[in-house]
């Protein structure tokens, strides 16, 4: 969905062309897979990171249009909202000083953006969920100017027959509502964190990815409220899913194969068992016509990137046009600083390559109900959730981390030939972030709690220590004047 598409009112020969040409090119993949025709480069990385512009008050200002224009930068692009935007990194060979790589380029990216956001006289702002942000933010009036928007919300709608999407989520308050368009999506904003891997290793490192999105949501939270009411750790989660509120065949978006999801499994013996899933269980929602050749595979593409698993497998192609396979992890919010940001990216990549590469495959030991459970409790109770970790005694997930998880993504920076230095750095931010239990949405909530619940007050003190690039656990709750 990152590309532009030429946008017309489709029919049904539409929806017929484009099958012919999925099923044409899932054939392909197939082929591909079978005769192990992907990439065997070394690991790469990667990031997409997403964001808010807002005015001087702290509230969404619609203007990324001209914000875009004013930054002239490729490495950014619109996002749904015309009050969001992507930030985009080159990718990199995943080894030596990559990190320290990813945080200078970042920061100099992010203040490219704060100085065009402030010539706008607004500001950039990286967040979960907004804390100011209202229902009547989130109208067709702020979609993005982009057909591939404007279509996504009409055949979203189509499929669902026009019915109203509800939101409905109990936390520690209980909010429901309903809206007419697909908008609500652009309520949350997250931090996206690639790892392209060779064929032969491919569905270890995805099924690592699956197992580890627990520990990642939990220590990444940083979206506790929306529309002020306290929900989850990581609202972001319910609120994509039911955000976009359409499923497999015969409208099964309530049944096990949802579009925006956890995934229906781990993976077995290839990664195709994903595009294989995509053909059969879900109807194509953007019916869009390409004058393209077969082994661009731009139909499986587009298709697979309206299908949002939590977990997501991407086909790419290398600078000499091998394609390529990709894992999109997409469980962490948007990260309350630069530093921040880059510690999870260290965390993930650190914990997938160790589990990854272990004798004995971890997913072999979890099952995979418990995976998914272990997902959705720690995105609604953080660090605090209690659970089995590859063992039989129970813990929260701030002592297995500590205890367990960043000894062994120490080992797995280790193995990759991340630099010593980086990897101490940034992984000592996470340490000191779970030891404090100071995620970016327990700050949010202690903030709320010591300012009488002002949400003005809380964007613009969150805003003030952003600015600081200090990490959220040594951000404090004092006020400047709002």
């Amino acid at each position: 969905m990152g590309e532009e598409i030429q946008y017309s009112h489709f029919n049904k020969s539409d929806y017929q062309q484009f099958s012919s040409h999925l099923k044409e090119e899932t054939t392909l993949l197939k082929n591909w897979f079978d005769k192990h025709t992907f990439s065997s480069s070394s690991l790469m990385a990667g990031y997409e990171l997403e964001a808010w512009l807002i005015n001087t008050t702290g509230n969404p200002v619609a203007i990324n249009d001209t914000f875009l224009e004013q930054a002239d930068n490729a490495l950014l692009s619109p996002e749904l909202a015309k009050f969001n935007i992507e930030l985009n990194v080159e990718p990199e060979q995943l080894s030596n000083k990559v990190l320290s790589i990813f945080e200078h380029k970042l920061d100099a990216l992010w203040q490219q953006c704060s100085t065009t956001a402030a010539s706008l006289n607004s500001n950039i702002l990286g967040i979960g969920i907004l804390p100011t942000l209202q229902d009547s933010d989130l109208t067709l009036e702020n979609l993005s100017l982009l057909d591939r928007y404007r279509a996504l919300n009409e055949q979203v709608l189509r499929q669902r027959k026009g019915v109203e999407i509800e939101l409905n989520i109990n936390g520690l308050d209980h909010l429901q509502l309903s809206h007419k368009d697909v908008m609500l999506e652009a309520a949350a904003t997250s931090l996206q964190i690639h790892i392209q891997v060779p064929q032969d290793v491919a569905t270890r490192y995805y099924n690592a990815s699956v197992l580890l999105s627990a520990p990642m949501v939990a220590v990444s939270a940083n979206s506790p409220c929306l529309f002020g009411k306290r929900l989850w750790q990581e609202t972001r989660i319910p609120v994509f899913e039911q955000a976009v509120p359409t499923g497999g065949y015969g409208g099964a978006s309530s049944g096990p194969v949802h579009r925006v999801g956890f995934g229906s499994d781990y993976v077995r013996n290839s990664l195709y068992e994903c595009f294989q899933e995509n053909l059969e269980h879900f109807p194509v929602l953007l019916p869009v016509h390409y004058q393209s050749k077969l082994d661009e595979v731009r139909h499986l593409r587009l298709h697979n990137g309206t299908i949002w698993r939590w977990n997501r497998p991407l086909i790419g192609f290398d600078e000499d046009q091998t394609p390529h396979l990709r894992i999109e992890h997409r469980v962490c919010a948007s990260a309350p600083s630069t530093i921040d940001n880059i510690a999870n990216i260290a965390f993930y990549y650190g914990l997938v390559h160790y589990y990854a590469t272990t004798e004995e495959p971890p997913e072999s030991v979890m099952p995979f109900t418990d995976a998914k459970n272990n997902f959705y409790r720690a995105a609604q109770l953080g660090l605090k959730y209690k659970t089995s970790w590859l063992s039989k005694n129970t813990d929260t997930l701030q002592k297995i981390i500590l205890e367990k998880l960043l000894i062994q993504a120490e080992m797995g920076l280790y193995k990759l030939g991340i630099d010593q230095a980086d990897s101490q750095r940034y992984l000592s931010v996470i340490e000191q972030r779970v030891e404090n239990n100071k995620t970016g949405s327990q700050w949010q909530l202690d903030f709320l709690n010591a300012h009488q619940n002002n949400r003005t007050k809380l964007t613009l003190n969150y805003l003030r220590n952003q600015i600081t690039g200090k990490p959220v656990h040594e951000w404090d709750l004092e006020t400047t004047p709002c």
